[in-house]
Parts: C-alpha cells; structure tokens; sequence
C-alpha cells in the first residue's frame, strides 16, 4: 500500500514538474493542411522557421493534405489539448469548409481555439504568359463566346479560392469550367503547361512564377490593390463594384488547450510579426502581415464563419 502511495506521489510530482516548466519545453508540432509548396505551406514553414530562429522554440511542420485542407483541421481538433499540436487553418477550411461539406468531425468554433492571426492575401487570378488571354476582359469575352469552354485551375473543391471563380463568374455572368486540384502545387503546373486556361491562386502560392514572368496576373479579388503587386487591378476596379474575397491564415489549437499556453503563443507571434525581417518575408511571399490579440482573431473567426454561410448558399455549393 505504502510503495503504492508512493509511486502515485511520484507520478503526481513528475506531472507538477512537467507543468511547471516554461512553454515550449518539447517540439511543437505543426500541421499544414496542404501540400508543399502552397500558400499555406509557405507560410507556415515560415512562422516555423522564424519562431526556431528568433524565440529558439523548435516547430517541425507536417504536411496532412486533403479534402480542402480539412482532413488536417480534423486531426488537429482530436490532438491533444496541451499547445504541442497546432495547425494552420485559414479562411478555407475554417469558415468556408463547414457549409460546403455535408459533414464534418469538427465545428471550428467549439473545437478549435484562435490563437495568433498570421497575415490576410488577396485571391489573383493568373494565367500563362504566352496565353491568349492578356486580361480579365479577354477572359470574360471568351467566356461569353463560349460558355464553360474557359477553364480555371484551383487548390481544391471547397476553398475560398474556389468560390472566388464562381462568385466572379457569377458577377461577370459567364460560366467557367472550374477543374480542381490537390492543392496549389499541381494546379500550378498545369495553367503553366498550359492545360488549364486559368488559376485562381492565393498570392503567396504564384508569386515565385509571377516575379518570374513565366505566369501573367489578371487581377486580385480583394477589395484593395496589393502591395506586393500595386500594378494589379482589383476585380472591382474592372467594373465588378463591390467584389472582395481575401483569405487569412493563423495558429488554431484544439479547445482546451490552457490559456496560459494560448496566450504565450500570441505574443511570440505577434512580436514576431512586428519585426522588419518577417514583415518583408511575408510581403515578399505576396501576403499581408497582421497580428491580433486572441480575442481579435476569434472574432473574426466567428463573424467570418457566419458570413460565409450565405455566400455559400447563394453560390449553391455543395460537396459530398
């Protein structure tokens, strides 16, 4: 009885020592719920790179592709509540993914917790640089000629870049053929060999082919020009008034993760964040840097949740 006593005293002594020491004390798993060499992925081994870097921590990231990027929220939503298991998440596979998908295993706004907002991108519309389509104009006229002949390249059915299509082509009143990917990589590869007309890509995930001039842009959907492309017109600006779709990324948690955790998480980010270095990383990768509080981000989790509720309803998106 007493070595009993004792060993649960053990026990009970190691858990407390455990606890007690400063976070992170162990690696940090990272779950990127796309492929390599996406926007996601691009910057969440960024945030990775940065947090080793900068604060010493060491985040291993890992590629858990699938389903829009909702097979990784799934299993970051069952991980263990201890702030070891994080992923990426972002507009997609937040806010957009609960209304398309019949079912789900996770409600991203009781199963998950908003921990540090990393950076908000446009959506852009790109094309091939030796396409025939030189702009958004061009685009919308073959279209009109022939509808569901113009083909446009995306990550993946139920993205927000995917509907970013539909809601344009609903706007220009055309049809569009929309031909999904797994993840951005592959799509990538076909608008640039040609097989596809079109991508709608976030702008993290073309940038590289854009600098390179081997991918034209047409426009970016979001409700302001780029900075790291101020040459690009906005949909709106070509006479879609009111057209803005923009896609954010940040840190999620499982729920129940302790606030302490949460809240050690936040600042790191976000004084990382606030640095030149990161700044222009992000701004090079064609993202927008912005840090929030934890309540912030919840927020926009939860206003974002439910406005795209009715953008999805009117687009008649379903997936199966």
């Amino acid at each position: 009885m007493i070595r009993k006593l004792f060993g649960a005293l053990a026990l009970a002594l190691a858990f407390t020592a455990a606890q007690a020491q400063p976070f992170p004390a162990k690696p940090i798993h990272l779950i990127v719920p796309f492929p390599p060499g996406g926007g996601t992925d691009i910057l969440s081994r960024l945030v990775a790179t940065k947090l080793t870097e900068v604060a010493k921590w060491t985040v291993v990231p890992d590629n858990r592709a699938g389903a829009g990027g909702t097979i990784g929220i799934a299993e970051a939503a069952r991980a263990p509540h201890t702030g070891y298991e994080m992923v990426m998440g972002q507009k997609d596979n937040m806010v957009v993914a609960p209304w398309l998908y019949k079912s789900l295993s996770y409600d991203p706004t009781k199963d998950l917790v908003a921990v540090a907002h990393v950076a908000y991108t446009p959506v852009v519309i790109v094309t091939r640089n030796e396409s025939k389509f030189k702009t958004l104009k061009d685009v919308v006229t073959a279209a009109r000629a022939a509808p569901d002949s113009v083909t446009y390249g995306s990550p993946g059915n139920g993205t927000t870049i995917h509907l970013a299509g539909e809601i344009f082509g609903r706007a220009a009143d055309v049809k569009l053929r929309h031909v999904p990917y797994k993840g951005s990589n592959p799509a990538m590869m076909d608008v640039l060999a040609g097989n596809v007309d079109l991508m709608v890509s976030s702008l993290p995930s073309a940038m590289a082919q854009i600098k390179s001039g081997k991918l034209r842009a047409l426009a970016v959907t979001s409700a302001k020009r780029s900075s790291s492309l101020p040459d690009i017109p906005t949909v709106a600006e070509l006479g879609y008034k009111g057209f803005d779709v923009s896609t954010w990324y940040g840190l999620f948690v499982p729920a129940g993760t302790p606030k302490d955790i949460v809240a050690i998480v936040n600042a790191e980010v976000n004084k990382l964040l606030d640095t030149p270095e990161m700044k222009a990383a992000i701004i090079a990768q064609g993202a927008e840097p912005q840090g929030m509080t934890t309540e912030q981000f919840s927020t926009l989790l939860k206003t974002d949740y439910l406005a795209w509720r009715d953008i999805v309803k009117a687009s008649g998106a379903t997936i199966e």
